[in-house]
């Protein structure tokens, strides 16, 4: 791939967003000194670093444009499009797509994991009322042992979402599988993919916990 282009290169589904400016950032969010408000600005940055890569397939349509001299041509993006962060971490990687994208509406879905079960539920869920006929973007810092992000998107198309696509900052190896096992046709797209997970599902190298260290509640 070309040093410095903002497109991605593709494994599968999975689209790896290697720009230096992204990568530049990870770094120092990865370093366990960054403190939390340094924490929160990397990882907007790097949101906004992003999302030319994973919006670049948009339908557009062509509109007519006038400037101050004359009347031309221009385009504009023929679906809404919808942001999903997943809660809490995703609310941290949201403001980054937000800047790029300030039309976009927003959707909620927050996960816990039942004990007894050990599979993530939802516990709020709130979306606008186009998902059918939006590009949908769901949003969350890790994509780990990839429970949530498949429970998440399982929501979505439930509610009549048919247009998706999932952004991570680091992803696993076996989030990967377990995310392309349930859903082949949701493009993933990652700043990195990381070597693995350890015993507590926690990815390696990673960066940590990405909502504790958002938030202050490590």
């Amino acid at each position: 791939m070309p040093h410095g282009t903002l497109r991605a290169w593709v494994v599968g589904v999975v689209h790896v967003v290697q720009h230096p400016l992204v990568q530049a950032e990870l770094t120092g969010l990865r370093c366990r000194s960054c403190p939390g408000p340094e924490f929160r600005q990397r990882l907007r940055r790097i949101a906004a670093l992003m999302v030319p890569a994973v919006t670049a397939d948009f339908e557009t349509k062509v509109i007519s444009c006038e400037t101050p001299l004359e009347v031309t041509s221009g385009v504009e993006m023929t679906r809404r499009v919808i942001l999903t962060p997943i809660l809490r971490a995703g609310l941290g990687f949201l403001d980054g797509f937000f800047d790029l994208l300030p039309d976009a509406a927003i959707a909620h879905i927050g996960l816990a994991r039942n004990e007894e079960t050990l599979q993530p539920e939802p516990y709020y869920l709130k979306t606008p009322p186009t998902l059918a006929d939006s590009e949908v973007i769901v949003i969350d810092p890790m994509l780990a042992t990839g429970g949530s992000a498949v429970e998440a998107v399982k929501r979505l198309v439930e509610l009549g979402a048919t247009r998706l696509r999932y952004a991570c900052l680091v992803a696993s190896p076996e989030g990967i599988a377990t995310f392309e096992d349930a859903w082949p046709e949701v493009p993933i797209f990652t700043a990195a993919i990381d070597r693995g997970l350890n015993d507590r599902g926690y990815i390696l190298p990673g960066l940590g916990d990405a909502g504790d260290r958002l938030f202050g509640t490590a």
